[in-house]
């Protein structure tokens, strides 16, 4: 494997794509130095000064993300498959090494080259294209995770409790090559580690000559790989290998497979897939409605990736497609994200409706209705995170026997946080509701007594301490962002009952949402009107940025400004917001953090909210300017250095995203017409 330099500082101007760093492998990019943010225009990021950091592992914002909305895998620059789990994107790795080294990838590039010439996604999907130069020739690799027609036409499909759509997962990863000038030696290098490294692979032939082999492992409940190609392969122990000379013209292809489903044979099968693919994805992009501007890049590529981190068979949203990536380098916050977050539901609604995606939100409300009831109309109590296909119980285990990204430990699988008291959640799906059945001026009766039950619980719990929106690991404590949220689902819970014509229990949830409302105000806020962390604390928290956001105050209210200021004057680092700090917060964690992403997008929104757009605008281009090369963010950024750090990508940061945006858009649209209306009208 190859060592990566990485720098200190990541400069990227706004943007750039992947071609612009041709030249230039690390991405050092040798701009101006370093000035204030008051001096920050939109044409540059500042750079500090340093050395390398020596790792043998890409910087986390180098990988290149796939999907099929079935399964997910991340490649890295070299042309290597270093994460990828099936069937399901949270099963086992068969290829691990973005974890440990050793532990499984699948490589295909110029023999002798790690650096290739430029790399892109295709417009309007999820198909990525690395070009490559040597010193003889010039090839064009392009991976897909491939789409086609619909193909349970003969039995139901065994995992889809969506309604069927047009297109599918063949489970399939699709890998062509093209020669475009020279001559090119190509190599193709394929080394799964099933179960996390826990199973060796043992391959056989199993086609006529050397264009098929199979691998499988002794390890139970793992699936069988098939790979295919017209090179000619070659086994040797755990690896099967491909090596062919490529001159102008030629054309290869290499697909590995877990399923039953028909492999290509020839080239033209596959490019045929590789076509139905991209259709697929541009027919899905064309139903957003995206504004006519110069952001409108991040807005579909961020669309695009929600899209790829949603699980179509039941409709739910994946935090991010990885585990264990750090938050902090070589620490222990390291986290398994391949769930789905309850606290997630209202922030993706508002993204995707905004964006006009309302099947996919359609399908991810249908998910949070069918984890908050039996089937039968029965009472089954919500909780934090479930797993993709509905599951309650997600334990969580470490892996020793992986070293970990850049040697960062524990490795671990599952998510303790599913079992934790956290009241934030009442809120968040009751707000859920309200988004999605404000525009049909109607309750369906078979939602009633699901968001009836949610109601209830915030009202018998909202007193009581919990561990808050962050999932601190320290002591519960009364939060004063989990008691907005107790407000929230009181507050949207009363609005429903109206719509639902049940006036009684709309006027008692109206009486409670404003006991809950002045309770947080006479201890949740400190003597300067600013809203703290917990009851009688002096921290601040960014989630605090949710009071404007939620409409708990008007933006105009002194207290909002104030809070909004605070945050954004004392709680950041070079600018980017960080949760909260660290030494001030018992989380049960040891180290720091770097500023989380989605922080940065909320006070984009919330400085457009009180009125300082040009602040917030000139925030949300820096941010941009932080995006990876193929505009993907993982879930923090190190103010210091500008790297990626957490899981990777990150759903809460790209929803944040379109919301920043879209309130910025929203914002110097109407400031224009002499106006200006909230990016989220209704609340």
């Amino acid at each position: 494997m190859e060592s990566y330099d990485e720098p200190e500082s990541f400069a990227r101007p706004l943007g750039s794509e992947a071609e612009d760093f041709a030249d230039d492998p690390t991405g050092l990019y040798d701009g101006p130095v370093d000035r204030p943010d008051a001096e920050l225009s939109a044409d540059y990021l500042p750079s500090a000064t340093g050395g390398t950091h020596k790792s043998v592992y890409p910087p986390i914002d180098d990988y290149a993300f796939l999907s099929d909305c079935e399964t997910t895998c991340l490649i890295a620059r070299d042309g290597s498959v270093e994460w990828m789990c099936v069937p399901r994107p949270d099963s086992p790795s068969v290829f691990g090494a973005m974890l440990d080294r050793s532990a499984g990838h699948f490589r295909l590039g110029p023999y002798g080259r790690k650096v290739p010439a430029a790399r892109r996604y295709l417009p309007g999907g999820l198909i990525v294209e690395t070009t490559w130069q040597t010193e003889t020739g010039w090839i064009i690799v392009r991976d897909a995770l491939v789409m086609g027609p619909w193909h349970n036409n003969r039995s139901r499909s065994r995992s889809h409790r969506r309604t069927p759509m047009d297109w599918d997962a063949e489970h399939i990863l699709l890998r062509t090559v093209k020669c475009v000038n020279g001559v090119v030696e190509l190599e193709m290098s394929c080394e799964p580690a099933f179960d996390y490294h826990r199973g060796a692979a043992n391959w056989v032939y199993s086609g006529d000559v050397y264009e098929q082999a199979t691998a499988t492992t002794e390890i139970e409940g793992c699936p069988t790989l098939t790979l295919a190609t017209d090179m000619r392969l070659g086994l040797e122990g755990r690896e099967a290998r491909a090596r062919t000379r490529m001159k102008e013209g030629d054309q290869v292809f290499v697909a590995l497979a877990w399923s039953d489903l028909p492999l290509p044979r020839t080239f033209e099968e596959a490019a045929e897939k590789m076509w139905a693919t991209t259709e697929c994805w541009r027919q899905w992009i064309t139903t957003g409605r995206f504004p006519d501007h110069p952001w409108r890049g991040y807005l579909q590529r961020s669309a695009l990736t929600l899209k790829g981190l949603t699980y179509a068979p039941t409709g739910a949203l994946l935090a991010a497609s990885t585990t264990s990536l750090p938050e902090t380098p070589g620490g222990e916050r390291n986290w398994d994200y391949r769930y789905t977050w309850v606290r997630d539901s209202s922030f993706a609604l508002w993204g995707l409706y905004t964006l006009g995606l309302d099947r996919e939100a359609d399908d991810f409300f249908a998910f949070l209705h069918d984890v908050a009831s039996d089937g039968n109309g029965g009472a089954v109590p919500l909780q934090v995170l479930y797993g993709i296909g509905g599951e309650r119980e997600i334990t969580e285990s470490e892996l020793p026997h992986l070293s970990g990204y850049d040697g960062a430990q524990p490795v671990r699988i599952g998510n303790g946080a599913y079992n934790q008291d956290q009241h934030d959640i009442w809120g968040t799906i009751l707000d859920s509701v309200y988004l999605h059945v404000k525009s049909r001026q109607q309750v369906p009766e078979t939602l009633w007594p699901v968001l009836e039950r949610q109601v209830q619980a915030a009202i018998e719990n909202w007193r009581n301490p919990d561990r808050g929106i962050w999932e601190v690991r320290g002591e519960p404590q009364h939060f004063t962002s989990s008691k907005v949220m107790c407000w929230v689902a009181l507050d949207r819970g009363a609005k429903l009952a109206e719509l639902h014509g049940e006036f009684d229990y709309a006027k008692k949830w109206r009486e409670i949402a404003d006991e809950i409302h002045a309770d947080i105000l006479d201890n949740g806020v400190n003597t300067e009107g600013v809203f703290t962390q917990t009851y009688g604390g002096d921290t601040l928290d960014a989630s605090l940025l949710l009071v404007v956001l939620l409409r708990f105050l008007p933006p105009t209210d002194h207290r909002v400004r104030a809070t909004v200021l605070a945050i954004a004057d004392d709680l950041t680092e070079n600018g980017l917001v960080l949760r909260y700090r660290t030494d001030t917060t018992d989380d049960g964690l040891s180290g720091a953090e770097g500023s989380f992403t989605i922080c940065s997008f909320w006070l984009v929104s919330a400085l457009v909210e009180i009125g300082e757009l040009q602040r917030g605008r000139q925030l949300c281009e820096r941010l941009l300017g932080y995006a990876s090369p193929l505009k993907l963010y993982a879930e923090e950024i190190d103010s210091r250095t500008g790297r990626h750090l957490g899981n990777f990508p990150q759903a809460f940061t790209h929803l944040a995203l379109i919301n920043a945006v879209m309130h910025v858009i929203r914002a110097e649209e109407n400031h224009r017409a002499g106006n200006f209306h909230p990016a989220h009208l209704g609340r």
